[in-house]
């Protein structure tokens, strides 16, 4: 009982610290230009061709993501595979909670096409801490280089130092998960079994990075591909913004992506800008290239897994065996 409540009280205490940071960022932006008035503007002077760019980007970030996804579930068949996929990144773009609403749609039509739900729960979970992991890996990474003053940006402790603080917080509380629940193998229950499924999850993400796949590096694409949407929607605006300061906004930014909103409309969008803001960047070009990069994020994504999930309901339809191999 005791894993669950602190399990609980963990997943609670990164809404509200996500919630809080998102009023915060909400702040910075509306301090930073009161108005907004220029952002259609700039939207409707973005070069074409870096949008065009930015939508193969996003598109190259979602196969990168079925590529990392079949490392974990390679008995599925392959079009399954892809289809699965798909419906899950469709419904972390649609559904509130992000990439975790989309495991969440991904275990049960696994479940319906007869797949265990103990396997089903720890690949699941073995897939969100490694592509998780990646992202936090890249916070700290980004953090130190800014901090020694390899990368141009800010280098103060708050912008800096505060996010490789978290990120090390993070890793250490997650990869203590294992230990604390052996620890606690006497408690029993349905909850002490998903809570079990959910840390050998973490187990497996750490076995995969210590037996490393080529597949693996859909992990890497994944993020850095989705990174560079943002990027181009700032080229397509004639800015090239430093990388680091632009990394590090991004990966704030997204931590907005905790708070239950349907689609994170708004949520996301304010995230993300007011965190660029945050590290430098104008925030008349900050809001037009992040409500683009949005749209582009949204409607990739969400209408790839509307088709993946369609095609996966007929192949369900059919029968189990076509979907679990």
């Amino acid at each position: 009982m005791v894993v669950l409540i602190v399990v609980l009280a963990v997943v609670l205490l990164a809404i509200l610290v996500a919630s809080a940071l998102l009023v915060a960022l909400v702040g910075a932006l509306l301090i930073a230009a009161p108005g907004l008035r220029g952002v259609l503007d700039d939207i409707g002077d973005m070069s074409p061709w870096w949008l065009v760019g930015g939508i193969a980007l996003e598109i190259a970030s979602c196969v990168s993501f079925v590529v990392v996804f079949r490392h974990f579930f390679p008995r599925v068949p392959a079009l399954a595979a892809h289809e699965l996929a798909w419906a899950e990144m469709g419904s972390g773009a649609l559904l509130p909670g992000g990439g975790i609403g989309g495991l969440a749609l991904g275990g049960w039509l696994l479940r319906l096409g007869g797949m265990e739900t103990r396997r089903i729960v720890e690949r699941s979970s073995a897939l969100f801490f490694l592509t998780s992991g990646v992202n936090v890996l890249a916070v700290a990474g980004v953090g130190v280089l800014l901090l020694a003053g390899v990368l141009p940006g800010p280098h103060d402790l708050l912008r800096a130092g505060l996010p490789v603080l978290a990120a090390v917080a993070v890793t250490a509380a997650v990869m203590a998960l294992p230990w604390l629940v052996r620890r606690r193998r006497t408690w029993r229950g349905r909850g002490a079994t998903v809570v079990a499924d959910l840390t050998d999850g973490i187990v497996g993400a750490e076995r995969a990075l210590l037996r490393p796949r080529w597949r693996l590096l859909g992990a890497i694409g994944y993020l850095a591909f989705d990174m560079a949407v943002l990027w181009a929607t700032f080229a397509a605006l004639g800015w090239d913004p430093p990388l680091a300061p632009l990394a590090l906004g991004y990966l704030v930014g997204y931590l907005a992506n905790l708070v239950p909103i349907p689609g994170n409309v708004g949520s996301l969008d304010a995230g993300l800008a007011g965190a660029l803001v945050l590290y430098g960047a104008p925030a008349t070009r900050a809001t037009a290239a992040v409500l683009v990069y949005h749209a582009i994020a949204f409607w990739i994504p969400g209408l790839g897994g509307l088709l993946g999930y369609w095609l996966l309901q007929r192949r369900l339809v059919r029968g189990r065996e076509e979907v679990i191999g």
